[in-house]
């Protein structure tokens, strides 16, 4: 087929380039020039691993074509997906309006039978608008429909995720749309090896199927923090506390490790966006709002054990390992990183950061540290060494030469990814969470 992205950040890009990998050919639209002309080079806007070989790959091929220009992307496509960023407003309402913009310039370029489809999180209801807004500019002899296909990516492995999901799921109203989508999406649900369930339903089904699963995994992220919160006031040992429970087929080990809370460019404004869908709908989302709360806790009470350990933060040196929000991405959106940091530095602390990857993208976020080109050089006659992101590099430190080079040996894990008999048997001051 031929199909169109208006969008090239995360789901957009990946999306794009796994349809082009798979044989179709794949617009994609930017509204930058600078950023196509580097993705024309096979230079990205954002690190995920694999993609950039992928990228080029499909680029030379032909296959994959990088665009300002609606003109010959549209009326030559089968299906436009819509991939724009949908951030949350101040009161957590999700800020639709470039969504309602692409739609505009789409139905402008429309000519024949096209599915347009919102890949971006979007409330129930949008599609309303969204359809509405294509009808009233669209060309009168072309016809279009409407579809919700929510996204399910994680961040460091999005190929994977595109090409071996749980599930598809797919919101029309009707059967040549239906058909048409499930056409585009055979070669994914094919794989035998996967076993993928392709999950038909209506528009408003599949809108709130991307915000409940996001919301729902925030919660088991959030109640893993205030077991581990309670489990430090106890005696218990939170992360066997945690391990346990999950090794009970109803509930499950994923999301189920304590640490300095969530962050990313989902859960934090999806948990937001639901609550103030509900909020709409006379509904007060109780569960949720303590979701948060919880989060917010978990990602301070690093900064204020770092404080505990310390005695004061004031004219102390904190080396600080990791700052985008999970490994293998460089994304710093809501990272729990830039809230610890800002919190030490407030409070009189020099800190000096090591990210394997995002160090570009943390220099856009957070400012008056010193960022380091090593961990080694970032541990360097540190007071305390915090870990915030679990890279695997980290895993493979030498810790004696850790401890050599710290001006005091004590480590915050905010991630539980050493092992503390081993750290307190080489001399370090160790503190987890739920420890």
């Amino acid at each position: 087929m031929t199909i169109t992205f208006i969008g090239h950040g995360y789901v957009g890009l990946v999306t794009a380039t796994v349809f082009a990998e798979l044989g179709n050919t794949v617009y994609v639209i930017g509204h930058t020039a600078d950023k196509i002309e580097n993705l024309k080079k096979g230079i990205l806007p954002i690190y995920e691993p694999g993609l950039e070989e992928m990228v080029k790959r499909n680029t030379k091929a032909g296959r994959l074509l990088f665009t300002l220009d609606y003109k010959p992307a549209i009326p030559n496509s089968d299906v436009v997906f819509i991939a724009v960023g949908t951030p949350p407003k101040p009161n957590g309402e999700a800020d639709l309006s470039v969504v309602f913009e692409v739609a505009k310039k789409i139905g402008e370029h429309l000519d024949g039978y096209t599915v347009v489809i919102t890949k971006s999180t979007v409330p129930v209801g949008t599609s309303e608008h969204v359809t509405k807004i294509l009808a009233d500019v669209k060309n009168k002899k072309a016809k279009f429909d409407y579809a919700s296909v929510p996204e399910f990516l994680r961040e460091g492995q999005a190929i994977s995720d595109t090409l071996s999901p749980d599930r598809v799921v797919i919101g029309v109203e009707t059967k040549q749309a239906e058909e048409l989508l499930t056409t585009l999406h055979k070669p994914i649900l094919a794989n035998e090896n996967v076993k993928s369930k392709l999950v038909i339903t209506n528009i408003p089904t599949a809108e709130m199927i991307k915000y409940a699963s996001n919301a729902f995994l925030a919660t088991k992220i959030s109640f893993a923090n205030a077991i581990a919160q309670l489990s430090e006031k106890v005696g218990s040992d939170g992360p066997t506390v945690l391990s346990s429970i999950g090794l009970d087929k109803r509930i499950g080990s994923a999301f189920l490790n304590a640490g300095a809370g969530y962050g990313g460019s989902c859960f934090p404004k999806d948990v937001k966006a639901l609550i103030s869908i509900a909020k709409s709908y006379n509904y007060d989302f109780t569960l949720l709002k303590d979701v948060e709360k919880i989060n917010e806790d978990a990602i301070i009470g690093i900064a204020n054990k770092a404080t505990k350990m310390l005695g004061s933060v004031k004219g102390k040196s904190v080396a600080v390992l990791g700052l985008s929000f999970k490994p293998d991405t460089d994304d710093m959106r809501d990272a729990p990183s830039i809230t610890v940091i800002k919190d030490l530095v407030k409070n009189g602390a020099t800190v000096k950061a090591y990210d394997p990857i995002a160090k570009d993208t943390a220099q856009k976020a957070i400012q008056s540290i010193t960022f380091a080109d090593s961990a080694y050089e970032a541990v360097s006659d540190a007071d305390i060494l915090i870990l915030m992101t679990e890279w695997n590099e980290f895993k493979e430190l030498d810790m004696e030469k850790v401890k050599t080079l710290m001006k005091n040996p004590q480590i915050l894990d905010g991630r539980n990814m050493y092992n503390k008999d081993e750290m307190e048997k080489m001399g370090f001051v160790y503190v987890g969470v739920g420890r």
